[in-house]
């Protein structure tokens, strides 16, 4: 298992576009992927949404699976990346 905290540099935060890129990302990986914001656990677009992620808000991916490093580089960059915006 592994995982990394990373800042939202979106300005407007998680809404439905950034939010399903990020599940779009993570859905390639075979390993349980997790974000954790504020003590809440998401698993899907709609919970990540829910979690109302703003700009600075900074958020925890956990993975675990045979391909845990690579899902976390790559859900980490596209977070860096400013997931599409």
């Amino acid at each position: 298992m592994v995982s990394q905290k990373v800042v939202i540099k979106n300005p407007t935060g998680f809404h439905l576009r950034p939010a399903g890129i990020l599940c779009k990302e993570a859905m390639q990986f075979k390993s349980l992927i997790t974000f954790t914001f504020r003590d809440n656990i998401a698993k899907s677009v709609l919970s990540v949404l829910g979690a109302c992620v703003k700009c600075g808000d900074e958020i925890e991916f956990t993975c675990e699976g045979e391909d845990e490093q690579e899902a976390l580089r790559t859900l980490v960059t596209a977070v860096e990346n400013g997931l599409g915006e």
